[in-house]
């Protein structure tokens, strides 16, 4: 396939490189000269391992070439990928100059060219600026329209810096962002032969999946060295301790509590974040990420809170208060939280949860609800339908087939207030509302 690398910077020079190798016909384009001449001598314009060598071979092969001109990359290709840099302003904020001068550069040059061209982001871009500041651009200044003209799609880069050659060949996924079904089939034709799981998604949740990886990322490098800096006071050798935590692949390293949804709770999480916490101010530790949590906790609790407040509807059904399905334990549930806020600004609510009665609560459970709930007796009732029949809202704290069939029964002047991403939500007939979706 003939193919277009837009930045000759790492993404740039690594894709150009192994798309050669891969034996696609490449021409890279950048505006700096320096760059382009370093390419067409054999040699690459940064320092990674074999990426030279590819280069090198790509070149007497007839299969790289690089150029300054973005009409040459545009006519005598059929598609183009976009990997410019998208630094930080001071403020936080990206610089998207490079990325609108490319679209720019593209746009006039697809005004003479005849047959469509598919133009695949790899920069990284916050989700809606490939659709709301590229796609404008490229229309604009090609005068045709997305989706005729050219197409386009998104597809992040998941290389690192001293290893990018090997995660471009053994990437941990490939990730297909279009805008209609199809679109992203060329780039599947692209990457044939190399073995990854291929996602094909829409273009903005491939732009955010770049971002969270990157945050999760950093926040375990930053999590261990808080460990660390908690298991050196401790006289603990961390290195032991986080080998033990990373051999937990069944909770630890894996997909388990990493589903957005309502906060956590319980006996365990709260009560050992603030020991942690506590032990580490009396050891003059720093470990504000370990502190945020508990903050970041409650800043979800009172989103919830302030959700239901602002809609001005007394009447608020809860289906589920423990703090997670199939227990009766309500410590420190922020189900409780919720309820117990709205209680005293005069709210009037009803409970149903089977896995809770009043009449066997006993020991942490029964002096928990006699500190927080004392008439919670008052507030249960025996069956979800009582909830949801005289309910003007109605909060779902869990996910529990049990509660469908009183939600499918709802009316559409009710609203659902979903915390658990409840299945068989789409055929609702009252009003849903996720809380991150």
């Amino acid at each position: 396939m003939k193919i277009s690398v837009f930045g000759l910077g790492y993404v740039g020079t690594v894709s150009a490189g192994c798309l050669a190798a891969s034996g696609h016909t490449v021409w890279g384009v950048d505006v700096n000269v320096d760059k382009v001449a370093s390419i067409n001598s054999g040699r690459a314009p940064i320092v990674e391992p074999d990426i030279s060598d590819f280069i090198a071979k790509a070149l007497t092969q007839g299969l790289l070439k690089a150029t300054v001109s973005s009409a040459e990359g545009i006519l005598n290709t059929d598609v183009s990928f976009i990997c410019v840099g998208t630094p930080s302003h001071v403020n936080g904020s990206l610089d998207l100059t490079y990325l609108k001068r490319v679209c720019e550069d593209i746009g006039v040059a697809l005004q003479n060219k005849k047959s469509a061209h598919t133009i695949v982001f790899r920069s990284t871009t916050l989700p809606g600026t490939t659709e709301e500041v590229a796609i404008p651009i490229l229309e604009k200044h090609s005068g045709k329209t997305i989706g005729k003209g050219f197409h386009v799609c998104y597809n992040p880069e998941f290389l690192r810096e001293g290893t990018s050659v090997k995660d471009y060949y053994h990437p941990p996924k490939i990730v297909i962002g279009e805008r209609n079904g199809g679109e992203g089939d060329v780039i599947e034709e692209i990457y044939a032969g190399i073995k990854a799981p291929t996602i094909r998604t829409s273009i903005r949740a491939a732009e955010m999946v770049k971002y969270s990886d990157n945050a999760f990322h950093a926040l375990k490098v930053a999590y261990a060295n808080e460990i660390g800096s908690m298991c050196k006071s401790f006289g603990i050798d961390s290195h032991v301790v986080m080998d033990i935590f990373c051999q937990d692949t069944k909770l630890n390293l894996s997909k388990v509590y990493l589903k957005p949804g309502f906060a956590f709770g319980g006996s365990c999480l709260p009560k050992d974040l603030r020991a942690l916490s506590y032990q580490a101010k009396r050891a003059d530790v720093e470990v504000p990420i370990l502190n945020a949590i508990l903050q970041s906790n409650a800043v979800h609790i009172k989103g919830v809170i302030q959700r239901i407040v602002a809609l001005g509807k007394k009447r608020v059904g809860f289906l589920g208060m423990t703090f997670k399905p199939d227990t009766d334990d309500l410590r420190e549930s922020p189900l409780v939280e919720v309820i117990e806020t709205l209680l005293g600004k005069g709210f009037h609510v009803k409970i149903y949860d089977r896995n809770v009665a009043t009449s066997r609560l006993i020991g942490a459970n029964k002096q928990f609800i006699g500190e927080h709930i004392p008439h919670l007796s008052s507030l249960l009732v025996e069956r979800a339908e009582d909830v949801v029949d005289t309910a003007q809202v109605v909060v779902v704290g869990y996910a529990s087939a049990e509660f469908v069939p009183a939600l499918k029964s709802m009316r559409a002047d009710q609203l659902i207030i979903d915390l658990a991403r409840i299945e068989g939500h789409e055929s609702f007939t009252a009003s849903y509302d996720g809380i991150c979706w």
